[in-house]
């Protein structure tokens, strides 16, 4: 059996697709995967990391802030589609999987050009565009979220929730060895901070703007700052007297930072809210303004609407940030709240209920 798997651009992405490829993988070791990216992407490091073969396109995006850099597109597209048609033919898929994203495009139309059945895995409560293009060439669309019949047809929807790495599902680490991990102290309640895979630079500022008063306050702070922040945080945490403030330009042990968590920060991208509903963590959204169809405001707001979690604006982060985090550090009951309610919404097994149906539907 092969199988193809396209899309990526962001970790929102890449991760989940590694999930479900992981997922065939333990169904039958034998079968075949290809994934197909975008060069100079997240997927071009993190896929052969996970161990699977990936071809890049030179795939982008509509620029929306410089529309001047979109005078190349029709070209790279066409590029694009042209190499796309050859990996399908080449690598003679038995199925295609579109993760979302702009690589996927060209390499699931070859795909459904060719006759191979082609299926989406959409991790947003807002579909994104891609997907929403792609969908009536699809024989089934898993959605992480209820009532995305505005988007698809609804014959084709399986919910299925967001593929998520098995370390986060089958996390067996013990508390006071996390906290060891990260140098942490035991007494002191903890805050983990997480920008998505790239950093976010709203709440790098309003960390670096209130660091004095979180060390005063006695709240140690897991900072993962994306690796593009990270050299000027270091330079200006070292000129702060701030020990418990520990940055890092990415975490590679999630498992051991969730839970070490006592409360937690973070964009609300479709992949950090579903570790998060998961991991069971009372959490403050900073959706990202910088997202098509601010889809991640929709995707915080599907578990504020059920007292699962809280959110703060971007824009008013700056302002508010400490006051927010601090408030519901200090308030036990809000947080056994929103723990109990977020626990409601994880959904465990979804990269195996994945893979089942597309191999099913493969055998077709």
């Amino acid at each position: 059996m092969k199988i193809l798997i396209s899309g990526g651009g962001t970790g929102g992405h890449v991760f989940p697709a590694i999930a479900i490829a992981q997922a065939l993988k333990r169904i039958d070791e034998n079968i075949e995967i290809l994934f197909v990216g975008a060069l100079g992407k997240i997927e071009m490091e993190k896929v052969p990391a996970a161990g699977f073969k990936i071809i890049g396109l030179p795939s982008a995006g509509i620029q929306r802030k410089n529309i001047f850099k979109n005078i190349t597109l029709p070209f790279k597209l066409l590029k694009c589609m042209s190499m796309a048609k050859k990996i399908i033919k080449d690598f003679a898929p038995d199925i295609a999987v579109g993760v979302g994203g702009y690589a996927s495009g060209p390499a699931l139309r070859a795909s459904a050009k060719a006759g191979v059945p082609v299926v989406l895995q959409e991790q947003n409560s807002h579909a994104g565009v891609t997907n929403q293009i792609l969908a009536k060439k699809a024989v089934k669309i898993f959605t992480a979220y209820q009532n995305m019949e505005k988007y698809f047809d609804k014959d084709k929807i399986l919910l299925t929730g967001n593929p998520v790495r098995p370390d986060i599902i089958n996390n067996t680490a013990e508390r006071d060895e996390a906290l060891e991990f990260f140098n942490l102290k035991k007494d002191k309640v903890t805050v983990l901070s997480i920008g998505g895979s790239l950093g976010a630079g709203t709440i790098n500022n309003s960390i670096m703007k209130f660091v004095e008063q979180f060390q005063n306050a006695g709240i140690q702070i897991i900072w993962q700052t994306g690796k593009y922040y990270y050299d000027n945080i270091e330079k200006e945490l070292q000129n702060k007297n701030c020990p418990d403030i520990h940055a890092m330009p990415f975490i590679k042990r999630m498992d051991l930072a969730y839970k070490a968590a006592d409360v937690v920060v973070s964009r609300s991208g479709a992949l950090s809210v579903s570790e998060l509903c998961i991991a069971g963590k009372p959490v403050i959204f900073i959706p990202s303004p910088n997202v098509a169809e601010d889809h991640q405001t929709k995707n915080a707001l599907a578990l504020v609407n059920q007292d699962a979690a809280l959110m703060l604006k971007d824009s008013e982060a700056l302002e508010k940030f400490f006051t927010v985090v601090n408030e519901l550090c200090k308030d036990e009951k809000k947080q056994t709240l929103l723990k109990n309610n977020i626990k409601k919404l994880a959904i465990l097994n979804s990269s195996d209920i994945i893979a089942k149906e597309i191999l099913n539907l493969a055998k077709k």
